[in-house]
């Protein structure tokens, strides 16, 4: 496997980044756990998932991605470098969504649980939001980053 520097974080990240995508809908647990063994045999060491992963998940599977990649890292967290996004409909208020300081707040927390870990490694907001200040995103992802 090749590894790259991540930007200027200092972290050393495979060329290849398992995306997670269709983990909990498409791809069920046993499954991804099979695709993460691979994926870690063949040198993979970055994972990308999302709070609103799997894709066409119904409302009940929303989520589950994370969960099945935090059950899947217990034991070799610190083996990988992991990253989740927020900003997608996670329930039905109208903060529930997008880039606001308290969705952004509230998103970290969730994924953080349902990862089973107390940190990510790379925090990304996965969707343009047209009705939040930068400065407002800015802010909250460096209090979460704090």
């Amino acid at each position: 496997m090749q590894f790259k520097q991540f930007g200027r974080t200092g972290l050393s990240v495979s060329r290849l980044c398992l995306g997670t995508g269709t983990f909990g809908h498409q791809t069920d647990e046993a499954e991804a756990f099979c695709i993460f063994d691979a994926a870690a045999d063949a040198g993979v060491n970055f994972i990308d998932t999302a709070n609103i992963y799997p894709a066409g998940a119904l409302p009940h599977e929303v989520g589950s991605s994370e969960e099945i990649t935090g059950r899947w890292l217990r034991g070799r967290r610190g083996e990988f470098i992991l990253g989740t996004k927020a900003g997608g409909p996670m329930g039905p208020s109208a903060w529930d969504k997008g880039a606001s300081r308290k969705h952004l707040l509230d998103a970290i927390d969730a994924s953080l649980r349902r990862l089973s870990t107390d940190y990510v490694d790379l925090y990304q907001i996965h969707m343009d939001d047209p009705t939040t200040p930068l400065d407002e995103t800015v802010d909250a992802l460096d209090a979460i980053v704090r």
